[in-house]
């Protein structure tokens, strides 16, 4: 029996820009892979699955994947379940408030995000926290997300290939998709 790790794949860019990829399409790709439960959550490219391949082939094979069946420069994140977790557990701002926004950007490279961090440093109008090398949480007020300098940073074309952002009651829903844990 091999060993299987669940997984949960971010893809970058997908139904924004004029890059559709329907959910059910995007199941049928992936689970020509090696994979196992996929499962698909909102239309912004969130998956949990489970597979006996590492982190770093199993996103090389998703990329190849997501290019062959939809035609476009694809690119992930891939995190396990205790990724994901920890992320959460370590984001300092709530996922529901009236007045702000809180984000988790995930990237694949930490010197990508360390330099995206230096280029948002200073600005004073975002709150944020480096999570891990490869994560940052940021918030902003409601209204302002497309505003803040995160965002902006992250939509340069530089960031692309590396870098992904979600919300954090987004990050709280792929966490629930994962099959509950055996009992100890």
């Amino acid at each position: 029996m091999s060993v299987r790790s669940e997984y949960a794949v971010f893809l970058r860019g997908v139904n924004v820009g004029g890059i559709t990829v329907k959910m059910a399409a995007l199941r049928e790709a992936l689970s020509a892979l090696p994979v196992e439960g996929v499962t698909t959550l909102l239309a912004s490219g969130n998956v949990v699955l489970a597979t006996g391949l590492g982190a770093m082939e199993l996103k090389s094979r998703v990329e190849q994947a997501l290019r062959d069946a939809f035609g476009y420069d694809a690119w992930v994140i891939v995190l396990d379940r205790d990724e994901v977790r920890s992320l959460i557990d370590a984001c300092p701002y709530p996922a529901d408030d009236a007045s702000t926004h809180s984000y988790i950007t995930l990237s694949s490279d930490p010197a990508a995000l360390d330099e995206l961090w230096d280029a948002t440093a200073g600005d004073g109008t975002d709150e944020r926290t480096r999570l891990s090398p490869v994560a940052t949480a940021w918030r902003c007020p409601k209204g302002s997300t497309l505003d803040s300098p995160m965002s902006k940073a992250t939509a340069k074309p530089k960031f692309k290939a590396t870098t992904t952002t979600r919300n954090l009651r987004t990050l709280l829903k792929v966490q629930a998709a994962f099959p509950p844990e055996p009992a100890a």
